[in-house]
């Protein structure tokens, strides 16, 4: 599964973004998804994942209520709305096909990774 993240961007302290990955395999809709986002100088750190079916959705603590993951596996394509965004927030962005078709929120089970999109908050 090749994965190409994307809709990252510069935004000021409260406003929205719209990240997608586009997968280019159709066994995508068979695997769990997830985002993990790396600030500068930080480790790797998970963000939110979503079950094959786009039926269970999991968050950090850091984003619940203010971003949402959905799927839409006839395209195949994986979002991650962000609203409510904060400076920290700042990141590397990355999408993440898993080797499950079950929520996780280890990046050790995710073998398949994006190049990444940047979204920088500023305050």
């Amino acid at each position: 599964v090749q994965l190409q993240a994307s809709g990252g961007g510069l935004v000021q302290a409260g406003g929205s973004l719209r990240l997608s990955c586009a997968a280019s395999s159709l066994t995508f809709s068979s695997y769990a998804m997830g985002w993990f986002r790396q600030a500068p100088g930080k480790e790797r750190e998970f963000v939110s994942t979503i079950s094959w079916s786009g039926s269970i959705t999991y968050y950090a603590e850091s984003v619940k209520g203010r971003f949402t993951i959905s799927r839409d596996n006839a395209k195949p394509m994986v979002y991650l709305q962000m609203n409510s965004l904060k400076p920290e927030d700042t990141a590397v962005y990355y999408c993440a096909a898993g080797n499950s078709r079950y929520i996780d929120t280890r990046a050790r089970n995710y073998p398949h990774w994006g190049q990444g999109t940047l979204v920088t908050v500023s305050s």
